[in-house]
């Protein structure tokens, strides 16, 4: 598969709309901190060499995107929902929100939404739903390196407060030394409480099947 392009916003220009913002979360999966969701609205016909997936570039890699996104976007926009309102509301619910805020925080109102998965975002705009979005649609994909990166940069942050966990290399995903630390010393107040197995610390990370493992990580 190619790298993302801008085959959708082209179809979606010549239907007459002009500003189309790509949407899309970081942290559906970790057991701490933040979901964070990013909006982004990019010039007619934008081009960013080896922009791709943020899961597809290195840390460094995103890092440089970032910059580039941030300066030739007409407009971003991000949201984030803390683990106390995904605890209330479900992981489902506080991405969708997170993403909400990002479209409205845009100084731009975009007239369509490319969304990244297979759910609607409650706004009375247009919306394409498209599943693996960040690896087909360039504004998506900017806006997943966007989302990445800030959520990255939190979890680095709380790790300060919180550095028995290692949440600057672990950003709040269950790894092994994650669950471990959850079995040895409990959660913290980052933690998301309705969040297996932050519910059952004293499961042994061992005991994870490949199957969990990857939903953990998934993003």
């Amino acid at each position: 598969m190619g790298l993302p392009d801008n085959t959708f916003e082209k179809g979606l220009q010549r239907k007459g709309y002009k500003h189309i913002a790509g949407v899309d979360e970081a942290g559906r999966g970790p057991l701490a901190g933040p979901v964070v969701a990013a909006a982004v609205i990019f010039p007619k016909n934008t081009k960013i060499p080896g922009l791709n997936d943020s899961k597809k570039l290195t840390s460094d890699e995103r890092l440089l995107y970032f910059k580039k996104i941030k300066k030739k976007a007409l407009t971003f926009g991000l949201g984030i929902v803390d683990e106390t309102v995904i605890d209330k509301i479900n992981i489902l619910k506080a991405s969708l929100l997170a993403m909400k805020i990002a479209i409205n925080n845009l100084t731009i109102k975009p007239q369509y939404i490319l969304v990244d998965g297979n759910r609607r975002i409650g706004l009375f705009i247009p919306q394409k739903l498209i599943i693996g979005g960040d690896a087909l649609s360039r504004s998506v994909a900017a806006a997943s390196v966007l989302a990445k990166v800030t959520r990255d940069k939190i979890m680095d942050k709380l790790n300060e407060s919180f550095p028995e966990y290692g949440f600057n290399k672990n950003k709040g995903y269950g790894t092994p030394f994650h669950l471990q630390r959850l079995k040895d010393v409990g959660p913290c107040p980052i933690h998301r409480k309705s969040f297996f197995p932050v519910k059952d610390p004293l499961l042994s990370p061992d005991l994870l099947d490949t199957q969990q493992m990857s939903l953990l990580e998934s993003g």
